[in-house]
């Protein structure tokens, strides 16, 4: 017998191809696809997973922290990835790293991509990997979790700040990017 909630777990090396395509539809959701330059095999070297056993619950029940392999400066990911509960495929993931805030000494999350398939919107998805999120923030003794949504965005924006979610929007921070380009010239900027 099938389920009646979705399952969120930590990404196993076998979700790489469903993850990637969650990706594009993403990045075609922000007009944006032909900028994707993520494939399977550059997910795959650079996503801590969890063990493919299925017997491995990922995040630990007990702790609420993840069981994957270790995040390194090479593999500094992580991905909870959302399963429909009748046919078990990936419908919904959340991408993210660890950053930290120096005035309160403490780590968090930064979520770099949520995603949930067009077709399973509606159903508390998102919501529910923002939870999960929320409780390894709060195992890990972290002080908050993060991320960055389109200006032009309006449907996740009023989501992300709905009383359920409540997140604040941080008007008074520019985000700040150097890469393509810029990132070697900087990089050579002193020599």
């Amino acid at each position: 017998m099938a389920p009646s909630t979705p399952v969120v777990r930590h990404a196993r090396r076998e979700d790489v191809p469903a993850i990637l395509g969650l990706i594009r539809e993403l990045a075609d959701y922000e007009h944006a696809l032909d900028s994707v330059e993520a494939t399977e095999e550059t997910l795959a070297a650079t996503i801590a997973f969890a063990p493919s056993d299925p017997s491995v619950v990922s995040p630990n029940p007990e702790t609420g922290l993840p069981i994957t392999e270790p995040v390194s400066p090479s593999k500094p990911a992580r991905c909870l990835v959302l399963t429909d509960p009748a046919s078990g495929v990936v419908v919904g993931m959340a991408l993210y790293f660890y950053n930290y805030s120096t005035w309160r000494a403490r780590p968090g999350i930064f979520l770099e991509d949520l995603y949930v398939k067009q077709s399973e919107r509606k159903k508390g998805y998102g919501k529910r990997l923002l939870v999960e999120l929320a409780k390894e923030v709060e195992a890990m003794k972290g002080g908050r979790l993060e991320w960055n949504v389109l200006k032009w965005n309006e449907p996740s924006i009023k989501f992300y700040e709905s009383e359920a979610i409540g997140a604040q929007m941080m008007s008074e921070w520019v985000g700040m990017r150097v890469d393509g380009e810029g990132l070697p010239k900087l990089a050579k900027l002193l020599d």
